[in-house]
């Protein structure tokens, strides 16, 4: 008699963000503290995050309130029209943080690896000692590698290129991001990987031991390792741009 072979089920995804409330998360803003009325909300299942209001932007994010590590993160973003403030005018700005650890105050962000969002440099890696403090408020230091190429003052990811460390702090951009970036609004690269204005992006975030990987839309953009926090709590910014988000989810990697 034949026998049915079942495939062993993979690790289920977590759903951080549940399209109904902000269960699970605790929100922080150098302007309004932990109070952040209209700046994070639901709307028809998805997460809006305001940016800013009038002359003021908005500088801080929705932090996970678990710690989480050895994992991927897929999420969909969009950006919204206004950017407000000092940003008014500038590139819509937002990015996410992980193995985020130390306190919140008094910087908008924590100590953490970000996987930024620009319009024009999307799955940029920026090492974030924002706080310099760990979870007991000990002194916190970042360290990262990875390879790539340099150009002047910037740096590149590329597949076998030289090998480039930091230590807490700087950017290793995304391999195509544009060398004549401008900091205005709607700047767009000739390779950009991101969606244009109005639609959806894919993203997923790759964060296995001490190494991480950046995919946009399906594309591998950006690739480090040699992280010494490899835990840590999840924190989505506001940076002065209206951006939405969806799809936020969570799978645990053996």
């Amino acid at each position: 008699m034949a026998v049915a072979l079942v495939a062993a089920a993979g690790p289920r995804s977590i759903k951080l963000f549940n399209g109904r409330n902000l269960d699970g998360w605790y929100t922080y803003t150098v302007q309004t503290q932990y109070e952040t009325p209209g700046i994070f909300t639901v709307v028809d299942g998805m997460l809006k995050v305001s940016g800013g209001a009038g002359d003021t932007a908005y500088y801080g994010g929705i932090i996970s309130k678990q710690a989480y590590s050895n994992y991927k993160l897929t999420f969909d973003y969009k950006w919204g029209g206004p950017t407000y403030g000092n940003r008014k005018d500038k590139s819509r700005d937002s990015g996410v943080l992980l193995h985020c650890i130390g306190p919140n105050e008094k910087s908008p962000w924590m100590t953490s690896y970000e996987f930024q969002i620009i319009e024009g440099g999307t799955g940029d890696i920026l090492v974030v000692n924002a706080t310099k403090k760990d979870d007991a408020g000990q002194p916190a230091t970042l360290l990262l590698t990875s390879e790539g190429v340099i150009d002047g003052k910037q740096k590149y990811y590329q597949a076998g290129g030289e090998k480039i460390s930091y230590k807490d702090g700087g950017r290793h951009n995304w391999w195509g991001r544009d060398p004549k970036w401008t900091d205005t609004l709607g700047v767009r690269g000739p390779a950009d990987v991101e969606s244009p204005l109005g639609e959806w992006t894919r993203c997923e975030i790759i964060c296995r031991g001490d190494t991480l990987e950046y995919h946009v839309n399906g594309r591998l953009v950006n690739k480090a390792w040699g992280l010494n926090v490899t835990k840590g709590k999840i924190f989505f910014q506001t940076e002065g741009a209206e951006i939405w988000y969806r799809l936020i989810e969570l799978t645990p990697l053996e």
